[in-house]
C-alpha cells in the first residue's frame, strides 16, 4: 500500500464526516443558507491566498525543477481556476464576489492557515504536502460523492461547483501531489513519517471544522468595536 493510500485509509472516518456534514450535503441537495455561503466565501478567499503562499514556501524548498513546476502549477490552478466555484456560491447567495474579499479570518480558518504555515516553515517537502493535500483531496471526493449521490443537472443551483471539483483537472492535480508524496515517503525515517501523518490528519480535522465554521457563521468571541469619528 502506498503512503497516500495509507493516509486515506487511516482518515476515512473524517472523510465520511465531511461528506455527511450539513453544508456539504446541502450543496448536493441544492439548499445551503445564504449566510453560510457568504461566510464560506469570505473565509475561503483569504484561506486560498494563504494556500498559495504555502505553495510558494514549498517552491523555495524544492531541490529540482520538477518540484518547482509541480507547486507552480498548483498556484496557477488556485489563482486562475478556483475562482469559478466561488462565483457559483456568490450567484446563489446574491452577492458580488469582489465584495466578499478582504475580511478577517474566523477562528477556525485562522488556525488552519497557521497549522499549515507551521509545517511549511519547520518541515520538509513531504510534511508540507501532508499539510496541504487534505484540501484538494477532500474537495475532489466531495465532488465525486455529490455527483454520484445527487446526479446534478444543469438546473441544479450548485452544479457548476460540484462539476468543478469532480473534474479530471482536480483529479489530475491531486494525483500529482499524491504521487510526489509517495516518492518522498519512501526515503524518510519512521519518525518523519509519523510527523507527516500527524500533519495530514490535523488538516483533515480542520477541513471538517472549516465546513462547520462556515455553516454556523463562526466569529471571534469578542468583536472589536470601531469608535465613531
Amino acid at each position: 500500500m502506498t503512503f497516500s493510500k495509507e493516509l486515506r485509509k487511516e482518515n476515512d472516518d473524517i472523510f465520511k464526516k465531511i461528506f455527511r456534514h450539513p453544508f456539504v450535503d446541502g450543496i448536493g441537495k441544492g439548499d445551503v443558507p445564504k449566510e453560510a455561503l457568504v461566510h464560506y466565501i469570505k473565509a475561503d478567499f483569504e484561506y486560498l491566498n494563504a494556500f498559495m503562499h504555502i505553495y510558494g514556501i514549498a517552491v523555495s524548498k524544492s531541490g529540482n525543477r520538477d518540484d518547482i513546476s509541480l507547486f507552480h502549477d498548483q498556484i496557477g490552478f488556485v489563482l486562475n481556476s478556483e475562482t469559478h466555484p466561488h462565483h457559483n456560491f456568490c450567484d446563489q447567495a446574491g452577492v458580488v464576489y469582489e465584495d466578499m474579499q478582504g475580511y478577517p479570518l474566523p477562528p477556525t480558518a485562522d488556525h488552519y492557515i497557521k497549522h499549515m504555515m507551521y509545517h511549511a516553515h519547520t518541515g520538509d517537502l513531504g510534511e508540507i504536502l501532508c499539510a496541504l493535500l487534505p484540501c484538494p483531496w477532500t474537495y475532489l471526493e466531495i465532488g465525486q460523492v455529490l455527483t454520484e449521490q445527487y446526479e446534478p443537472n444543469d438546473s441544479h443551483p450548485f452544479n457548476p461547483w460540484i462539476k468543478f471539483y469532480a473534474d479530471a483537472e482536480v483529479r489530475g492535480l491531486t494525483g500529482k501531489l499524491r504521487n510526489r508524496l509517495d516518492e518522498l515517503a519512501e526515503v524518510v525515517s519512521e519518525q518523519q513519517r509519523t510527523r507527516m501523518k500527524e500533519a495530514f490528519r490535523k488538516s483533515c480535522q480542520l477541513e471538517l471544522a472549516f465546513w462547520e465554521m462556515a455553516y454556523t457563521c463562526e466569529e471571534w468571541p469578542v468583536q472589536k468595536v470601531v469608535a465613531q469619528q
